[in-house]
């Protein structure tokens, strides 16, 4: 494989003979990476994953997980992955540590080797104390960290992990982000991460693809993607209008925006070199300012600047869900 553990070669699929869901997608997974998509809602994110994980053939084109052909291996491809859906699908009435077993068994895992993988797993995300406690009496945090573990329990080299953090606070929102972090590095799996907060992918992925209409718009890791924005922000409001158009004139800007009420928007290349420059021509014609605000490029950006639009909150609705029973189908 070359490093490469996920490759897709004109990848297509055409529903009803003329709607093209993905069209010609090509990408190309390292091993042992986590790997954002990133898509407004229909892009064909949930379409590409279907085919990945076998739930669905391509209408042309090819791909290879772990090596083996989708179409041709599909049964081989399927021990190779474990798969987390959006929606929690552990059973209520029995225990984590019982579910975690029962999908085991799905596996076919030797139940010494399965009970040793569960208690691993239950550490790694610190649920060993809630392991026997019915799965109903576990919190949103506390079940999405069961949903992440059962996806690990047959072993799988290559992790799907769709909308991880749906609905969760701020706080144990980071909390999972560290454990995707610790799974990827103690197991050294491959994710795909699929998610709409943005900042997540920012966060978790190595690299990202922005899909959009079926087509891959751009890939590259979170820190190019903003680069290739080219410039940082500065938002500078002064005390009166005069002040305002002669910031217009400061040297080394990119463009300089007027965006009314006293206050110009300053495209540079790099906020932390030009930010002296422009704060001594400040001082130099005895300018004052009311508030100054640095803003570096981020993945919202990047993906309004490539799809025309920003990515909302019920990106991770509808179609998000029915990825979710798909996912745990293909679990089966």
């Amino acid at each position: 494989m070359n490093g490469t553990i996920i490759e897709t070669k004109n990848l297509t699929k055409i529903y009803n003979g003329k709607i093209k869901a993905v069209s010609d997608l090509n990408l190309e997974i390292k091993e042992g990476e986590i790997y954002g998509l990133a898509g407004p809602n229909g892009a064909g994110k949930t379409t590409t994953i279907n085919m990945l994980i076998t739930r669905i053939s391509p209408s042309g084109g090819t791909a290879t997980v772990g090596g083996f052909d989708i179409g041709k291996n599909s049964l081989e491809v399927r021990k190779l992955i474990g798969v987390v859906p959006q929606d929690f699908t552990a059973d209520e009435d029995l225990t984590g540590r019982e579910n975690m077993m029962m999908v085991s068994q799905f596996y076919n895992v030797p139940k010494i080797k399965a009970q040793e993988n569960c208690r691993n797993l239950l550490k790694l995300v610190e649920l060993e104390e809630a392991a026997d406690r019915l799965v109903r009496t576990y919190s949103g945090g506390m079940r999405k960290r069961l949903e992440l573990i059962i996806g690990l329990v047959h072993e799988p080299k290559i992790l799907f992990l769709d909308e991880p953090t749906l609905g969760l606070d701020v706080q144990t929102r980071i909390q999972m982000w560290n454990y995707v972090k610790e799974i990827q590095k103690r197991l050294n799996v491959t994710i795909i991460l699929t998610s709409h907060y943005l900042e997540e992918i920012d966060e978790l992925a190595a690299r990202v693809s922005i899909i959009d209409h079926g087509k891959v718009l751009i890939t590259g890791s979170p820190a190019d993607l903003k680069t290739s924005l080219k410039g940082d922000i500065i938002t500078i409001t002064l005390s009166d209008e005069k002040s305002a158009q002669l910031m217009k004139t400061v040297p080394g800007a990119l463009e300089v925006k007027d965006m009314g009420q006293n206050t110009v928007k300053i495209k540079v290349v790099n906020a932390d070199e030009s930010l002296p420059n422009i704060i001594n021509f400040i001082s130099q014609h005895e300018l004052s300012t009311v508030r100054l605000t640095v803003q570096k490029p981020t993945l919202d950006e990047v993906f309004l600047e490539y799809t025309g639009r920003s990515i909302r909150e019920e990106d991770g609705g509808s179609d998000a869900r029915k990825l979710a029973i798909n996912m745990r189908r293909a679990r089966q």
